[in-house]
């Protein structure tokens, strides 16, 4: 797959970064070898591949669901730079949009 400085440039936008020539030229020549990389492996037979979550064989320890400690309202505000009526008050951070 080929990959463009133009591609390159509207994902840069996207996620709000802003990159020179000389960088923007680098991270095209990059992608352009993931992009290649994983056509190649895509033309790979895996249907005999059983799929996995990760590439060693771990087993997870569960253990039971208790509750061990409990601390009252009171004890988890005490610390708090700001409260109000038994909850922790945080600034704002979404904007309206309307």
């Amino acid at each position: 797959m080929k990959i463009s400085k133009k591609d390159v440039l509207n994902t840069a936008e996207l996620a709000r970064l802003e990159f020179d020539d000389e960088t923007l030229s680098k991270f095209t020549r990059q992608l352009g070898d993931i992009l290649v990389h994983i056509d190649e492996l895509a033309e790979l037979d895996t249907k005999n591949v059983d799929p996995t979550s990760h590439v060693l064989e771990l087993s997870i320890p569960f253990r039971k669901d208790e509750v061990s400690q409990v601390i009252t309202t009171e004890e988890a505000l005490r610390n708090a730079p700001s409260q109000e009526n038994d909850f922790f008050t945080v600034p704002k951070v979404i904007e309206d949009q309307s």
